[in-house]
């Protein structure tokens, strides 16, 4: 538990002001087609680790934050999920993949982004409306780790 802590710090610590990835490439939320809105409207059915409890595994989880560990296996779709908080994530390992809306809108396909992701990244994201990730890989799991910041 305390390295689960340790690692969370250093995750936060890294991650609070620089949104890059290992090679300095810079992810803003602002590129990418994800819907906003209130949290507190959307479903609690669909929150990630109900809904998606298959690829959302809690690791830490107190009242200031919620720590995942997201797993998508190769050619996988998620069930459509959301993510209420605020969030850090630290994506270790990802091959091509597209997120969808609630409605199966494409908000992001990872092969029209201009230069290939570099792994692992770190990046910042507000909270995530209902969607679900496919992922597009014969051979990568998309693994990640989520801290999500409840204040």
């Amino acid at each position: 538990m305390r390295s689960i802590r340790r690692f969370v710090i250093a995750v936060i610590c890294i991650t609070a002001f620089s949104p890059t990835s290992a090679s300095g490439q810079t992810i803003e939320d602002q590129e990418l087609l994800y819907q906003t809105g209130n949290p507190a409207d959307w479903p609690k059915e669909q929150d990630a680790v109900v809904s998606a409890p298959g690829n959302h595994k809690i690791l830490l989880e107190n009242d200031k934050v919620r720590v995942l560990e997201v797993t998508v296996l190769p050619k996988e779709i998620e069930p459509v999920h959301h993510h209420r908080w605020n969030s850090v994530l630290y994506i270790m390992e990802a091959g091509h993949f597209i997120d969808r809306d609630g409605e199966g809108n494409v908000i992001m396909d990872s092969r029209k982004i201009p230069e290939p992701l570099v792994f692992p990244l770190t990046m910042y994201k507000k909270p995530e409306a209902p969607h679900s990730v496919e992922n597009l890989s014969d051979t990568k799991t998309i693994r990640l780790i989520r801290v999500e910041m409840k204040e």
